[in-house]
């Protein structure tokens, strides 16, 4: 059996691609609230940039925990890799 990890980072890498995308949309409509017409809403545009900011910590720590697995030293030794190489072999 797959070690949790590994299928986590493998099997469902988009969602820290899909996490850093929601953070940068969330990063880019708080700037919006800092606009001299929506004065009002600056308290939501700092929430925004807050949440924003921490989506995209998290879609970057995953795509880094993808990388490192995939780098070879991530990968847990009882796991192992079971023979899926981690880039496809060169043809000849």
């Amino acid at each position: 059996m797959a070690h949790p990890l590994h299928v986590l980072i493998h099997e469902y890498g988009w969602i820290h691609t899909g996490i850093g995308v929601l953070g940068n949309t969330a990063f880019f409509a708080g700037s919006l609230f800092f606009l001299p017409a929506l004065e009002a809403y600056k308290t939501v545009g700092v929430w925004l940039f807050i949440v924003g900011s921490l989506f995209m910590l998290i879609g970057a720590a995953g795509n880094m925990a993808v990388k490192y697995w995939n780098s070879g030293s991530g990968a847990p030794s009882r796991a192992g890799r079971r023979g899926r190489p981690s880039r496809p072999a060169r043809p000849d």
